[in-house]
């Protein structure tokens, strides 16, 4: 499952990280949120070594959230070298998600 992370580890684990990361921001209370958790860790394990999956509670850890301009829940946010290279909002199947991935590193 996907480690959870904040502010204190958010540069070193996303933005310094040697792979992409994809970033789940999500609440505990938010129902798509809670839906997405198995197909994460579906994706996590299809794609280990390839690819981080970390969360970020947003209302633990709002400024994060903030700084990355996120206004909803879930939002994933795609990072590389340091950088977003994308974003998607809402729930999505597992396909979806590798859909969004592929589309976005390639």
């Amino acid at each position: 499952m996907a480690e959870r992370i904040d502010a204190a580890s958010f540069e070193e684990r996303v933005l310094k990280a040697d792979k992409p990361v994809l970033v789940d921001f999500y609440s505990d209370t938010c129902i798509p949120c809670k839906r997405l958790n198995p197909q994460l860790a579906k994706l996590e394990e299809a794609r280990a070594g390839e690819l981080d999956v970390v969360k970020v509670n947003i209302n633990f850890d709002t400024q994060v959230a903030v700084d990355n301009g996120v206004m909803a829940a879930p939002t994933l946010v795609l990072f590389q070298g340091g950088k977003e290279a994308g974003r998607t909002v809402g729930f999505k199947a597992l396909k979806e998600l590798e859909e969004f991935i592929d589309g976005t590193l390639a």
